[in-house]
């Protein structure tokens, strides 16, 4: 049987890869994904707002007291005192991962608005990524902020990305553009080499007694795939990208319905953080299982085959979809 498929340009022995999440950050965790059969591990994210702290943090050490006597040279920081902030140990992290798995390393950059960060992915190409990923996470509140313009942040952004590097990039996004499809395309024609949908915005909650707005965190359920899922299909065929399905892939079933809408590979994150490492593992076996069972050679074999131009009624994925599910209740 033949799990075999290509990402990003890169042969990955299975579809399974380990998103973006904290598990990444400890080498030993990583080497476990790849003991349980997890064909490639996303580092996680990078914040330019690290990045830019950094930077700040550097400057303001280096430029304080400097209309002071030459001789006084304690005004100049010790290393440790700028260099621990993120950014720097990302790199290491990424150099010591490279050395520890055989599997590829993705880069993480999470960022929004333009600036010296992205320079910063010529750094994790040279920290020895395998591809980065960058992953917008972008809420446009401003009401005169045309739907024009906020394309044009995330073209603009992998331009400059892609300016600075020469492995591939995959563009993690949001869904709420008022034409996805275009979107997609348009991404695809400024150098995307994949695109993972989607990105899980975490929404905000008010605490009533304290009256404060506090983050939240739940983690995805496989109902939410189903999100991914159709524009997986709508796009198989249609962008040259590696398409990735990241949100509500929990089991193998997630995993099948994902590569029969046309997606290349599936990126685990919350799955893994609720049950470890070894669901990566069980995921696999129940995988093969269901392939042997239903007599499929290879991922292949099923790649698109429920995506919207090989089935027989695409119009299952528009609005036929949403009048056959209001007519079933009863």
């Amino acid at each position: 049987m033949d799990l075999t498929t290509k990402y990003l340009g890169l042969d990955l022995k299975n579809p399974l890869i380990a998103g973006a999440s904290p598990l990444s950050n400890n080498v030993d965790n990583v080497k476990a994904l790849e003991d349980k059969g997890a064909a490639a591990v996303v580092m996680y994210s990078l914040f330019e707002e690290q990045i830019t702290h950094e930077a700040q943090a550097l400057d303001t050490f280096l430029t304080q007291g400097t209309d002071s006597y030459a001789e006084a040279l304690s005004y100049f920081p010790e290393p440790d005192q700028f260099h621990s902030l993120g950014a720097e140990d990302y790199l290491e992290k990424i150099a010591k991962l490279k050395k520890a798995v055989d599997i590829p390393v993705i880069g993480s950059l999470n960022g929004v608005s333009a600036g010296g960060w992205m320079k910063f992915a010529e750094q994790i190409q040279q920290a020895g990524a395998d591809a980065l990923e960058l992953n917008i996470y972008y809420i446009p509140t401003d009401p005169f902020l045309t739907g024009a313009e906020v394309e044009k942040v995330y073209l603009d952004d992998l331009k400059t990305v892609r300016s600075h590097i020469d492995i591939p990039v995959a563009v993690k996004l949001s869904p709420y553009f008022s034409s996805f499809a275009n979107m997609a395309v348009k991404l695809d024609d400024t150098g995307a080499n994949g695109l993972v949908l989607f990105n899980r915005f975490y929404q905000p909650d008010i605490d009533l007694d304290e009256l404060e707005v506090l983050p939240d965190l739940q983690f995805s359920t496989s109902y939410e795939l189903r999100f991914p899922l159709r524009w997986i299909a709508i796009l198989y065929g249609k962008v040259k990208a590696s398409l990735a399905a990241t949100t509500g892939i929990h089991e193998a079933t997630d995993v099948l319905k994902a590569i029969m809408a046309g997606a290349d590979a599936v990126q685990l994150a919350s799955v893994l953080m609720k049950k470890g490492v070894k669901q990566v593992e069980v995921i696999l076996k129940d995988l093969k299982q269901w392939m042997t069972e239903k007599e499929y050679n290879s991922i292949e074999q099923m790649k698109g085959s429920m995506s919207y131009k090989s089935i027989a009624e695409p119009a299952a994925y528009t609005r036929a979809n949403y009048m056959k599910t209001l007519q079933s209740i009863k």
